[in-house]
């Protein structure tokens, strides 16, 4: 940060192939009414006219877009690398394919010097052809503990929904680069050192649900991934849980286990059900009605794909006839 200044906002923003989106997103940025903003842009091996894009965009602004290159090394690594390169004292999350209300900056800033705070969040509202609630969200005014307890049992906010102070961010040292859920991972992280809140109460980010997302990630991973940073915090931190009880605290790690298997089956995504079901069978709160699924899952992968597909059958056979 040899260029650190006080007022500035440094956007991180990772992109890999969002040429739909991208360009939105970047104009979105320098459009903010906040006078002081750097976009600072991670290009991820991207195949799909992104680069060029950000090229051109960076050309016409060089002295507001810093464009930084990876070859394919995910969202955690790139807002990583971003953060290495800005010189701003707040930092906020944008992802290529999201977008903020014009004012989103200037009124999350404005909350965060008039508390004073460390942490600014405010409502946000998802888009696209998969956003199967687009209903404006409005959280609640929280502290941290409360925060903290309302990420256990409903998952993290948008990343774009919130402005933190850099110190914060660097005390974290940024993003852990496991696979995945590193943005539950940050903030559940962040809560647990109990930063000072402001909430506005706006609508200022646009998160984005796309119909189809390919991950290298299978989803059985992804869900793994989310026990253990909840684990992991309640483990760190329990000051900040102890109105629950333990079997309210194992409920809240683990229960999400048995839902997101049951998802992954009737989405076909066999080799992710029979995962979760087996942690679920020793982790979950279940009850006799799941104990069909859960033994199935027992079975080595191929036999249970070939269930699987025999009740399939049999089930879409007594419905055609």
């Amino acid at each position: 940060m040899d260029n650190f200044d006080p007022a500035l906002i440094s956007v991180v923003m990772p992109c890999h192939n969002a040429v739909s989106y991208v360009e939105e997103a970047v104009k979105g940025v320098l459009g903010q009414s906040y006078p002081r903003v750097e976009l600072v842009v991670v290009d991820d091996g991207s195949t799909d006219g992104s680069t060029e894009t950000l090229q051109r965009l960076a050309s016409e602004n060089p002295e507001r877009i810093t464009l930084v290159y990876q070859n394919r090394s995910g969202p955690f690594a790139a807002r990583n690398a971003a953060l290495a390169r800005a010189n701003g004292n707040y930092i906020a999350f944008l992802d290529a394919d999201d977008v903020w209300h014009p004012d989103a900056l200037r009124l999350m800033h404005a909350a965060l010097e008039t508390v004073p705070a460390d942490v600014a969040y405010c409502g946000w509202q998802d888009i696209g052809v998969a956003a199967t609630d687009p209903s404006p969200k409005i959280p609640p005014i929280l502290d941290a503990s409360e925060a903290a307890n309302h990420f256990l049992e409903h998952g993290p906010w948008p990343n774009n929904s919130v402005l933190t102070r850099r110190p914060l961010i660097d005390e974290l040292r940024g993003f852990s680069e496991r696979p995945t859920a590193m943005d539950y991972d940050l903030w559940l992280r962040m809560l647990g050192r109990q930063p000072r809140l402001a909430r506005v109460p706006e609508v200022l980010a646009f998160h984005r649900r796309h119909a189809t997302r390919h991950s290298r990630i299978p989803r059985w991973q992804q869900v793994f991934d989310a026990v253990a940073v909840r684990r992991d915090f309640v483990q760190h931190h329990p000051e900040l849980v102890a109105q629950h009880p333990p079997a309210r605290l194992h409920a809240l790690i683990y229960d999400p286990l048995l839902h997101e298997a049951y998802r992954c089956h009737w989405r076909n995504d066999t080799e992710s059900a029979r995962r979760l079901f087996r942690r679920a069978f020793r982790k979950a709160n279940w009850q006799a009605g799941d104990l069909k699924h859960l033994l199935a899952s027992l079975l080595p992968s191929p036999l249970y794909r070939n269930l699987v597909d025999f009740v399939t059958h049999r089930r879409s056979t007594r419905f055609e006839g």
